[in-house]
Parts: C-alpha cells; sequence; structure tokens
C-alpha cells in the first residue's frame, strides 16, 4: 500500500470515528484492522436500533455498499417486552421483536422473512435465536443463527456458538463460543454439531489420512 493510500485512511479514521472502535467483517481471514464509526448505544426502547444499507466510500476512496444504523422509523418493533416481563416457551415471530425482559425458550422467525430480534441490555434469552438481523446488548446463553447479519454490542454476553453471513462486534463484547460462517443458502442447523465438526477439522489440518 502505498504511503498516500495510508494518509487517506487514517484521516478516514479520525474522523469518521472518534468513539469506541467496531470491527465488521464477512470473514476472519483478513488481518488488516478496521476501524469505523459506533453503531449506536442500545439502551431505553426510544434508542435507535437495527441497520439500514447505504451507500459510502471504503478507506481507499470507493464506492461500495456497507450497513448503517436503522433509526426505530425505518423498522418498527411492534412487539416490545418489558424488562419486567419473563416469558416461558418458544416464540415464533411474525414481526421483529425487542426483548428488555427475559425469555427461557427459543427465538425463531422463518429464514424468508426480514425479521429483526434486537435484545436490549437488560434483556436475556435463556435459548437458541433464529432470525435475519440479530443485536445483542444484553446476555444470550443459548445458539444464534443469523440469516442475514448479527452485532454484538459492547455489553453483550454470548455463551454458545454464532452462525452469521456477515457481523459487527463492538468493543467489550463477550463470545463464549464459536463463530461460523454461513454459505449461501444454507439453512439451519445443529450448532452444536457444527461447531464440533470444525473443532475437528482444526485439530486434523495438515495431518496424513
Amino acid at each position: 500500500m502505498s504511503w498516500s493510500a495510508n494518509k487517506r485512511w487514517a484521516l478516514w479514521a479520525t474522523q469518521a470515528a472518534p468513539q469506541d472502535p467496531i470491527c465488521i467483517t464477512k470473514s476472519f481471514t483478513t488481518a488488516w484492522p478496521c476501524t469505523l464509526p459506533k453503531l449506536w448505544q442500545l439502551g431505553p426502547s426510544s434508542d435507535n436500533l437495527g441497520y439500514s444499507k447505504r451507500k459510502g466510500e471504503n478507506m481507499f476512496g470507493s464506492k461500495k455498499t456497507t450497513h448503517t444504523p436503522l433509526v426505530m422509523g425505518h423498522e418498527k418493533f411492534d412487539t416490545l417486552i418489558g424488562r419486567n416481563a419473563e416469558i416461558h416457551g418458544c416464540l415464533k415471530l411474525n414481526e421483529s421483536v425487542r426483548i428488555d425482559g427475559k425469555v427461557v425458550g427459543n427465538i425463531e422467525a422463518p429464514k424468508d422473512s426480514a425479521i429483526s430480534v434486537v435484545i436490549g441490555s437488560n434483556g436475556e434469552i435463556q435459548g437458541d435465536v433464529m432470525a435475519s438481523r440479530i443485536v445483542v446488548a444484553g446476555k444470550v446463553s443459548g445458539n444464534i443463527y443469523a440469516y442475514e447479519r448479527v452485532e454484538l454490542m459492547a455489553s453483550a454476553l454470548v455463551q454458545g456458538d454464532i452462525k452469521y453471513a456477515s457481523m459487527a462486534v463492538e468493543h467489550g463484547a463477550r463470545l463464549l463460543g464459536l463463530m461460523l460462517q454461513i454459505e449461501g443458502n444454507e439453512v439451519p442447523a445443529n450448532l452444536g454439531r457444527d461447531a464440533q465438526a470444525a473443532i475437528h477439522k482444526a485439530k486434523t489440518a495438515g495431518q496424513p489420512d
């Protein structure tokens, strides 16, 4: 990379990202550091949630499509689970939901629907979560399957494996599990089985058959 390209990137990072660093990537094969603006602070229900697509410039000045925060006007959460609520059982979603309380059971949305699940900083899920877009600022004790995108905020704690198409992780987020990128039209599968397969593949890499 030329000196001028380095200079353009440094200027972009200084102007656009005075807040906490976030790295957004579709895979973990790159070693190049990524610094993007802070997505949002996920707290009370009035905060900006989700994301949308817009045209922007990457660090080299070329145009590309990026994910940026959605305001409430762009995505309507018809279902809100308050911080004092506790639900036991599986949730089958037909609309986007924000969870600030506790859910004991799986949360499932159809793969072909643009449904978001937002787990606020006070939210807690004991079960698996499957949806197109998943934002975690609270605690999830289970596996996550994001057909389109998953975002982990600084206060997030995930105790389980994550399958994703694209991902954003804010500095401070905690994950006790594996991250597995899905391929194409892959449908939900047993995350525990996939995780064990990934571990076995890593252990046997380079060994003779």
